[in-house]
């Protein structure tokens, strides 16, 4: 049905195979329904020192086009949980990074500059997308937001969508009532017992038959950091290193918006054979962030690549 300013949705002479994110169609639809199609999703890193919201940020970058790397100019950079953010970026393949000094307001002119630069220096010593701008803005009083605007219409391209592959949607909330959280929102007739409280976070939902195998065991190849990220040190202290894997010892894995744990039941080299928790609806090729509880916290110590693994059998569903 055709409404004022809009194109007309009919599936019937629609030709799938002809859209891209800037068809009238899809427009049409990001219009009535914002599905966010044509949308460019950005994952926001603010270095607060929240050390348990890591999985958090995992799960939600799964999903993400770019990320806005927030960084307070009234304290020194890098804070210690700069890296290990930075590190994430890298292990979700995010290929767009804009820097945000924020609280300009709140220091003089050459400290900002001074600032600037260490942001800059430090950036370019990691694995931050090549070029990444950082922008002095101010939240409170509104500064430069508009270059923002600016630099996220041009600096990150519309990101290419498939519109003929059967949908697989990765789920980061649900609820059990009417009360959407994000861009997309699916309605199920599943017992609302199995999607409060956002017990869902993490599966994958799509067509009958159309989803990955499910997953109780992973083979992965992984790449360990060479030194801790997001732990706090004395002065010029350096971090300490990270142990090699050990068979028997419990990490947590991020898969897509999954966090579960698992047990090293084999390592060689850098191989690794992992027993989950829970089941994990997953492809292999994907790529899988590895934690380790240090100091009562989890901390990132690396990834890896699903290489193979065993699954689950799911049974036909009865409709």
């Amino acid at each position: 049905m055709a409404r004022r300013g809009l194109m007309e949705q009919d599936l019937r002479k629609l030709d799938v195979t002809k859209l891209h994110p800037l068809s009238p169609e899809v427009i049409s639809c990001q219009a009535t329904i914002n599905i966010g199609t044509n949308t460019i999703f950005l994952a926001m890193f603010p270095f607060s020192g929240h050390d348990l919201l890591m999985a958090t940020m995992l799960n939600g970058a799964a999903i993400m086009d770019g990320a806005l790397l927030l960084i307070a100019a009234n304290e020194s950079c890098p804070q210690p949980r700069t890296s290990e953010h930075l590190a994430a970026v890298e292990i979700m393949r995010l290929q767009h990074l804009i820097i945000l000094q924020n609280k300009i307001d709140l220091i003089q002119e050459s400290a900002a500059m001074n600032q600037h630069e260490a942001i800059q220096k430090f950036i370019q010593a990691t694995s931050a997308p090549e070029g990444a701008p950082v922008v002095p803005i101010s939240a409170q009083l509104k500064y430069n937001i508009d270059v923002i605007c600016e630099y996220i219409v041009k600096k990150i391209p519309i990101p290419e969508r498939n519109f003929t592959s059967p949908p697989n949607m990765i789920v980061i909330r649900s609820f059990d009532v009417n009360k959407p959280g994000g861009l997309i929102g699916v309605g199920t007739t599943m017992d609302p017992t199995l999607t409060r409280a956002d017990r869902l976070v993490g599966q994958v939902l799509g067509e009958i038959g159309s989803l990955p195998d499910v997953f109780v065991e992973l083979e992965i190849n992984f790449f360990l950091l060479r030194r801790l990220l997001g732990v706090r040190t004395k002065g010029t202290e350096k971090a300490g290193k990270v142990s090699k894997l050990t068979k028997g010892e419990i990490l947590m894995l991020n898969i897509g918006s999954m966090s579960t744990g698992a047990r090293a039941v084999a390592v060689k080299n850098d191989l690794a054979k992992l027993q989950l928790t829970s089941p994990v609806c997953t492809s292999k090729g994907e790529k899988v962030a590895l934690s380790r509880r240090v100091e009562k916290h989890w901390r990132l110590i690396g990834w890896g690549q699903i290489q193979a693994g065993v699954t689950l059998e799911v049974p036909p569903s009865p409709l």
